[in-house]
């Protein structure tokens, strides 16, 4: 397994992203790493046509950031999902897709992807993507957001959506993690709510780790479902 390293802007050295992409796309799943590995932090590991494929890399390569396809032949991206985030549970799931149903959109979430982004974004802008996932924050294509919300909302007023996975008894947050809880609803990111909040980003990323795991949710955007569900956020 390799493991490159990279010297940040302030002359520490970390490791790189490490990368699995999964697309039955062959031409665009080539384009997409040739477009990845011109970033010094990022480092594309292992390349996959479909889901089962994308599983069985995953637990061989353990890398940091997966990117599936939600459509490919055999096991779907969704499923994929889900199984990888069974078995490579610290890895995080991109789903990089042109489908903008709101079903895959929702399965997405309840399958523990931290972020949504449609093929019609720009090139550049997936780097800065795989970058803030690995920081632990959620990345949606504005599209897809809107469409995030408008289901959250038809969920606030007791519609029919998409459940989220709530435990039987829900634990006791502090009363700090019910702010940053609040905050990461409203689609504010680390540093974003360090600013607020006026603690460290270091500190929020700890409670929002506390609250995945309190809750027992996958990613941000599982806890903005939690959040409507229990009536921590208003959104009309």
């Amino acid at each position: 397994m390799s493991c490159a390293l990279v010297r940040c802007h302030h002359g520490s050295v970390s490791e790189a992203i490490r990368v699995l992409i999964a697309d039955d796309h062959t031409l665009l799943r080539r384009g997409l790493a040739v477009v990845l590995d011109t970033e010094d932090d990022i480092e594309v590991v292992g390349e996959a046509s479909d889901g089962a494929e994308a599983v069985v890399k995953a637990e061989q390569l353990a890398p940091d950031v997966v990117i599936l396809d939600v459509r490919m032949p055999d096991t779907d991206g969704l499923a994929a999902c889900a199984a990888i985030k069974r078995s490579v549970p610290n890895a995080k799931v991109i789903m990089l897709t042109s489908s903008d149903e709101e079903a895959d959109l929702y399965e997405a979430v309840k399958s523990g992807a931290s972020g949504y982004l449609l093929k019609s974004v720009l090139p550049h802008t997936i780097p800065d993507a795989l970058r803030a996932v690995q920081r632990g924050e959620s990345q949606v294509s504005p599209t897809m957001a809107a469409k995030l919300l408008t289901g959250f909302a038809a969920l606030a007023r007791g519609a029919e959506a998409p459940p989220a996975p709530v435990p039987a008894a829900a634990p006791r947050l502090t009363d700090r993690e019910m702010e940053v809880l609040k905050l990461v609803a409203t689609g504010r990111n680390n540093r974003e709510i360090a600013k607020e909040l006026f603690i460290t980003e270091n500190t929020v990323k700890n409670h929002v780790r506390n609250i995945l795991e309190k809750l027992q949710l996958h990613s941000r955007m599982e806890a903005v479902v939690y959040a409507v569900r229990e009536k921590l956020l208003e959104i009309t």
